[in-house]
């Protein structure tokens, strides 16, 4: 009855703050642009990449903590009001119905309340710094053998496709709801394996590989032949670029990548959105083929928040406090909010590359070409003629040092899971943007998919497959020329 009650008192502010939701976004967006003068100082700002002495509208001169959060400059005075509307989304935090100090959506499971707790600062995630310290801005994916009605992962019937390893415990106000708590799916810690690996000239170099250990499973025993694998929370720049390149372009690379014995694969996922298989571009292994699905998927298995992508709750039969459990709304984040959210992810700025007149990373750079590092980090892509969902994302070339493309990167780097068209031993190959800037914005220097590499020269180590030539041809360099390659990688 009190759940009732409650609710009955609280229905016409609710429908009230709705109807004028829309009217506030648009004062508070117009009050934060006036505060900060974000749009005015950044479309001023120069943007010439001195390294191609191309000005591609979406490229910043910052090289600070606040790197990685900038509006591209090129964005106008109202798309720069949308930006910070969707900035705001970001930091928001998701609370259970019926508290306050935040939106309601939050759970019945979940890994972080914001989405700024796991992207601190817009940048990578940290594994734990001890062993009895659970995973917080990083995830493990799940599934059984075999696939699901779109050729995707096949979840397990328990805990689903994602471990949310934290859920509501007893945060509303109702106290008959207060009673009835919700369990996390699971406790998650990492261990590490060390090995050595030597350089030709003598030089070892300590590498370490995550063992995830699972406790206190709430839900019974995993299904037979679970597969598990641990994901590090990659930074968000210039994602709305690598979105505009055409699905030709990749192709195209697919292809003189083959020619030249190279066997770059393009990953074929479910659109959600579009009912039906679309190219691959985001996440570790292409599985994603827009950053609004990518946003959609986030919100529901970060946050337990649901949208109109996503609009059913992550919980799974078994799950009988997760079930019971009414959703804050439907969906949890209004589809304006998400537009103003995919806004923002499409047009966050992409630092400039730094040093390029440094002797050293000059060399670098050549050094890089010479090993084949650039046939898989394809140094500059174009983006589509026209791109209609955000016209100014067209024809503008970048680089991001990536080709898209699912790579086969050995035994040492597997996972044993695979994902639509990857393999447990593909991966997409990762943007070089902004790396070497990773530790000011927020303190991570976590490379890889699983964070093992704590610097470019561990994660150069770890490949292996089809980038085990350029491997070995780094591996055997002297010194000062390892160094150069690695300075310049750190350029990007």
């Amino acid at each position: 009855m009190m759940r009732a009650s409650v609710r009955v008192l609280m229905e016409p502010w609710i429908v009230l703050v709705r109807r004028y939701r829309a009217a506030a976004r648009a004062v508070v967006a117009t009050l934060i642009v006036a505060l900060t003068g974000v749009s005015l100082a950044q479309v001023g700002e120069s943007t010439l990449d001195s390294e191609s002495n191309l000005d591609n509208g979406f490229t910043v001169a910052l090289a600070d903590k606040e790197a990685y959060k900038q509006p591209a400059p090129i964005l106008s005075y109202q798309e720069s009001k949308i930006f910070m509307l969707g900035r705001s989304h970001f930091k928001r935090r998701w609370i259970a119905p019926i508290t306050f100090n935040g939106e309601w959506g939050l759970g019945p499971t979940f890994i972080q309340t914001r989405c700024s707790e796991c992207h601190i600062n817009n940048g990578r995630g940290t594994p734990p710094a001890s062993s009895d310290e659970q995973l917080s801005t990083m995830l493990v994916r799940l599934s059984l053998p075999g696939s699901d009605e779109h050729g995707g992962p096949q979840p397990d019937p328990n805990y689903g496709d994602q471990f949310q390893n934290n859920a509501l415990q007893a945060q509303e106000v109702d106290l008959r709801y207060a009673r009835m708590f919700v369990p996390a799916e699971a406790k998650l810690y990492l261990d590490w394996e060390e090995h050595s690996v030597s350089f030709a000239d003598g030089e070892q170099v300590t590498l370490r590989k995550p063992l995830l250990r699972i406790e206190d499973l709430a839900f019974g025993p995993l299904g037979e032949g679970a597969m598990f694998s641990l994901r590090n929370t990659p930074p968000l720049i210039g994602l709305g670029l690598l979105e505009a390149v055409s699905e030709e372009t990749v192709l195209e690379i697919a292809q003189s990548q083959a020619e030249h014995g190279v066997n770059g694969r393009p990953n074929y996922v479910w659109d959600a959105i579009d009912k039906q298989p679309a190219l691959g571009r985001f996440g570790w292994k292409a599985n994603t083929p827009s950053l609004m699905q990518q946003t959609a998927g986030a919100f529901l298995g970060d946050l337990g928040v649901t949208s109109w992508v996503f609009r059913k709750n992550n919980c799974p039969p078994v799950q009988i406090a997760c079930l019971n459990q009414d959703p804050a709304n439907d969906p949890e984040i209004i589809d304006a909010d998400m537009d103003d959210f995919e806004l923002w992810l499409r047009t966050l700025a992409v630092p400039a590359p730094r040093d390029v007149d440094n002797p050293q990373v000059k060399q670098g750079k050549k050094l890089f070409k010479q090993a084949g590092c650039d046939v898989c980090h394809v140094p500059e892509l174009t983006t589509a003629p026209e791109y209609p969902a955000f016209p100014k994302l067209a024809n503008r070339t970048f680089r991001a040092y990536t080709d898209l493309l699912l790579h086969d990167m050995g035994k040492g780097l597997a996972d044993g899971r695979p994902d639509y068209l990857a393999s447990g031993r593909d991966w997409r190959t990762t943007p070089l943007w902004g790396l070497g800037l990773s530790e000011t914005v927020n303190g991570s220097t976590a490379l890889l998919h699983d964070g093992r590499a704590r610097n470019v020269t561990e994660a150069i180590l770890w490949h292996g497959g089809e980038a085990e030539q350029s491997r070995e041809a780094f591996r055997n360099m002297p010194k000062a020329d390892r160094e150069a390659l690695v300075k310049f990688v750190e350029s990007i």
